[in-house]
Order: structure tokens, then sequence, then C-alpha cells
């Protein structure tokens, strides 16, 4: 019973969002402090064996390694949303999905804007603020929303889930140099034993870790990032209950490895991947620090309000029952808080250190005003009287349920 509360504690958008904070403060405390170079120390230090390239660096075990988990449970996530949740729906998803469009467009160009003029080298960099970090978002919305409907909290994440999924294509795609189709057959045909054992009327995990950590091997020995195998595992779990199950399994497995996802692998790539040293540093005044700060408070707020107001004025799409445009301000500044990917992405997009740490600066910098202007409209918007029907569709709000 005690494990079964703390595994619904460590599962909670608060409680996930507060541990990678904290995880992210000690890392940048520890970095500049004057025992920073211990922590550099450890970062590089390389464990694992040789063969399949896997004699890595504890930093590269975290974004290659942990993450997988997260991407895990985002791929599940995404399965049971196109098969069963607000993605079924075109006509409600729509607009969600559009608001992600428009919010990864436009901070791309405004950072090409800044970077491209004196930075021509740091280019690269343009999908570094695309990313929306679903655990801060929902985190703060949970705490500072109460009383908006709830309706909004299902945008946020349909539209958090739509901007991973569009960043998990840029990684396996753009910042994937070199391909080797051996063994990304391999890592895809053991994805798929796998997706054949997790569809088995009592699939066995004891059988399927196998395959799965095979399947993780092989993609990552292919070249591509191996974050995208975790994604591809998740997209084979059914989506809808099988076998007299109460919950589909895509539900109920999420729900089972979300405590490892939020309580281990997040915390700890927060940790090796936010320590950055600013001491002596240009920082944000660099111009990819600039425009990845500037893309990200700016950039989502612009492209998310501005693609929903075209779309939900030049077609027939609406937006969800009891939502008004003014929701969505605060919406597109928790879309700002770029963490985890954003970091992710930063990694990839450079080889030169300068850019990177003035990368990272960029998005922790981007990231904390994101969320703190965010907190503070979420609570302006509660404190607003709302209308009978905010979403101007002409049949009034149905749905009543709020944030609690």
């Amino acid at each position: 019973m005690a494990a079964s509360r703390f595994r619904g504690w460590i599962a909670r958008d608060v409680t996930g969002g507060g541990l990678l904070l904290f995880a992210a403060v000690v890392a940048l405390i520890w970095a500049n402090s004057p025992w920073r170079g211990t922590y550099q120390s450890f970062l590089v230090t390389e464990v694992g064996p040789d063969v399949l390239h896997l004699h890595l660096s504890v930093a590269h075990w975290a974004s290659d390694g942990l993450l997988a988990i997260f991407f895990f449970v985002v791929g599940m996530e995404l399965k049971h949303e196109f098969v069963a949740g607000s993605l079924r729906n075109p006509r409600r998803a729509g607009v969600p999905i559009a608001a992600a469009v428009g919010g990864m467009i436009v901070p791309a160009l405004i950072y090409l804007a800044i970077v491209a003029p004196t930075e021509s080298g740091a280019v690269g960099g343009w999908a570094i603020p695309s990313a929306t970090d679903i655990a801060f978002a929902l985190a703060v919305l949970a705490v500072f929303g109460r009383g908006l409907p709830l309706a909004l909290r299902v945008f946020l994440m349909t539209l958090a889930v739509v901007d991973d999924l569009l960043g998990i294509i840029v990684i396996a795609t753009v910042y994937t140099s070199h391909i080797d189709v051996r063994w990304l057959v391999l890592g895809l045909a053991a994805v798929a034993v796998f997706g054949v054992l997790a569809r088995m009327r009592r699939p066995q995990w004891w059988l399927m870790a196998p395959f799965a950590l095979a399947a993780w091997v092989f993609v990552h020995a292919s070249g591509v990032h191996a974050t995208v195998s975790g994604v591809l595992l998740g997209f084979t779990v059914p989506a809808l209950a099988r076998a007299g199950e109460t919950l589909p399994r895509a539900l109920a497995w999420g729900h089972a490895v979300t405590p490892w996802s939020s309580g281990f692998a997040l915390p700890l790539f927060a940790f090796a991947s936010a320590g950055v040293t600013v001491v002596g540093t240009s920082g944000i005044v660099h111009a990819v620090g600039t425009a990845v700060f500037a893309a990200l408070v700016a950039g989502k707020v612009i492209g998310v309000l501005s693609t929903t107001w075209l779309v939900t004025r030049l077609t027939p799409l609406r937006l969800p029952d009891a939502i008004g445009i003014r929701d969505l301000l605060p919406i597109g500044l928790l879309c700002g808080i770029g963490f985890t990917v954003a970091l992710l992405i930063a990694e990839l997009s450079f080889d030169d250190d300068g850019h990177m740490i003035a990368g990272k600066i960029g998005i922790l910098a981007g990231s904390l005003v994101s969320a703190v202007l965010g907190a503070i409209l979420l609570r302006w918007d509660a404190h607003k009287a709302r209308t009978r029907d905010m979403n101007l569709d002409g049949a009034g709000d149905r749905d009543t349920r709020v944030i609690e």
C-alpha cells in the first residue's frame, strides 16, 4: 500500500516538475561552485563495453539511455492519443496540432533571424526552441491553473505531445548524420518482436525486456539517436483494452513506467545536462543564448496564438469546449518551457562548446521566465469572469469541469 501511494505521488505532475527543478538547481550550483571541476569530471567519466560503441560518458548515458525511458512513455501516450484520445477526432485535434506546428515554426524563425547574421556557424541550433517540456509545463498548470477549465490541461497535453512528436522527427532526421542500415534493420526487428510480445494475451516483462534492450542497442549503433527506439517501442503497445482488461495497456504500462521516468530518468538527465558553468562566460549575451531566450519567451506565444487565431477564423475548426483565446496566452508561455528536449537538442546541435553553453543558458533563462510569466497569467485568467460560450462556437459550453 505504501509503495503504491509513493508511485502515485511520484507520478503526479507537480512532483515530477519539482524533481526536475531540484535536479537542475543542484547541477547549476555544483557547476558554478569552487568544486565545479569534479562535476565536469564526473560527466566525462566513460563506462560501458566497447562493443557496439557503448563505452560512453556519463553525460551520454543520461541523454541516450535515460531519456529512452521518458520517450517510451511519450510513445505510449502518443499511441493512445492517436487511437483513442484527443488526436483521434480531427475536428478536436486540429487546433492544438496547428498550434504545435506554429509554436515550432515561429521560434525557429526568430532564432535564425537573430543568429544567422552574426553566427552563421550556429544556425544548426534552430530546433532548440521548438521543444516543450511536458513535465514542467503540466506542473506549472497544476499549481497555478486551479479553477480554470480542465479542457485546458487536455489542450496543453495534446499540444505538447505533438510538439514532442515533431521534435522526435527532427532528432531522427536532421541530427542524424550517418545511418548504418544493417544495425537499424536489426533494431526495427527487435521493436517488431517486442510489439508481438506486447500484444500477447498475457505479456511477460522478463521476455520483453531483452528485446527492448536490444532495440535500444541496435538503434544506438545505427547512428540514429537512441531515444527514437523508446518512441518506436511505445508505439507498439496496444492502445485499446484487450483480453478483458479494464485499462488499455498503453495507459496501464504508462502508469507503471511513469514513476521511473519522472522520478529517476528525467531528474538524472536534468542533473547531467543543466549544470552549465556561467562563471566567466558571456552566457545569454551571446547571440545563440539571446536567440534561444527570445524564441522561447516570445516565439512560442506568438506561434501558438497567431496560428490558433488564423485556424479558428479561416477554417471550421474551433477551440475545445470552455476554452477561449485569452486562455491560450498563459498556455503559449508554458510552451516556452523547453527544458528536457531542448537541452537534448542543444547537445546534438553544436560541436562548439561555446555555442552549446550559450544555448543551454538561453534554455534555462527562457524556461524560467516563461514559467514565471505563465504562472502569473494563469492566476490572472482564473480570476477573470468567463462567458457561457468561451470558444465562440454558438453551442454554449457544456464541460464545466475545472482544474482542482
